[in-house]
């Protein structure tokens, strides 16, 4: 199994898929098991997929200083990844939650950066919702059979009730995307992951920045802002996807991503 050393010794999990350019991958969640985003609707077939677990997440190990699984932290993680792979320049996708990691990497090394893709992002320097936004998104599901048992959802199953906000089209297909051994095992790792303050400045590298029009997750305010701090992003909205657009619309995410690359 390929695991890498983190500057403070921990032992962190990452794996390769595919072959081409690399192109490492940051999961969200946070602490999700990088394996949910699979091999990105295809990408794997022109790029090197090299898939990281976040220290405290998939198969990485859990540190026992709680506060260095910040999401600022753990750019420093993301360094220390590029020196085992011998790489001057990082191109890196990340995914929700991983893509404040992704950013605050950018910020903290603008010369180890080539292209960056932050994909339904959650913000900038944090959680930058909408709270209407996503009540509309929401709400324009309401002739769904789910939609009155996920609307009222609450208590501790409420995240798998609700999963039917995340996806443009809920389909018995969507229910395979849940592995619960994917899932953060962690009930402190989310508040300390936030924990973190972002570097203030902008990402100087090209940035492209995906959306879904259908998360009713965090909807696309995030994603927005997102766009709008850095000089050289450019914002895509995916019409037909939710929170996973590689899964939803595979064709579409793949040639963004590798128009953008190339």
């Amino acid at each position: 199994m390929p695991y890498y050393a983190a500057p403070d010794g921990l032992r962190l999990f990452y794996d390769v898929a595919g072959d081409g350019p690399p192109l490492v991958v940051l999961p969200g969640g946070p602490g999700m098991d990088v394996r949910y985003l699979g091999d990105l609707g295809g990408l794997s077939a022109t790029r090197r997929l090299i898939r990281a677990d976040a220290r405290a997440g998939g198969r990485s190990e859990v540190p026992a200083d709680r506060s260095t699984v910040s999401f600022t932290a753990q750019a420093r993680d993301l360094e220390a990844l590029r020196r085992h792979l011998g790489l001057e320049r990082l191109d890196v996708l990340a995914h929700s939650a991983g893509t404040l990691t992704a950013q605050e990497y950018a910020v903290t090394h603008p010369d180890r950066i080539r292209r960056l893709i932050l994909v339904t992002p959650i913000g900038r320097a944090g959680r930058d919702i909408d709270p209407a936004e996503v009540a509309r998104i929401r709400e324009s599901r309401s002739a769904e059979p789910w939609y009155p048992q996920a609307a009222t959802a609450r208590g501790p199953f409420a995240q798998a009730l609700m999963a039917p906000f995340h996806w443009h089209r809920w389909t018995p297909e969507r229910r395979t995307e849940y592995v619960p051994g994917h899932a953060n095992r962690l009930p402190w790792l989310r508040d300390e992951f936030y924990a973190g303050t972002a570097r203030p400045g902008p990402v100087l590298a090209p940035v492209l920045v995906i959306a879904g029009a259908s998360d009713g997750m965090i909807g696309t305010a995030p994603a927005r802002v997102v766009a709008a701090a850095h000089p050289y992003a450019r914002f895509e909205l995916m019409t037909e996807s939710g929170h996973r657009p590689w899964v939803e619309q595979p064709d579409l995410f793949r040639k963004l991503t590798e128009d953008f690359l190339t």
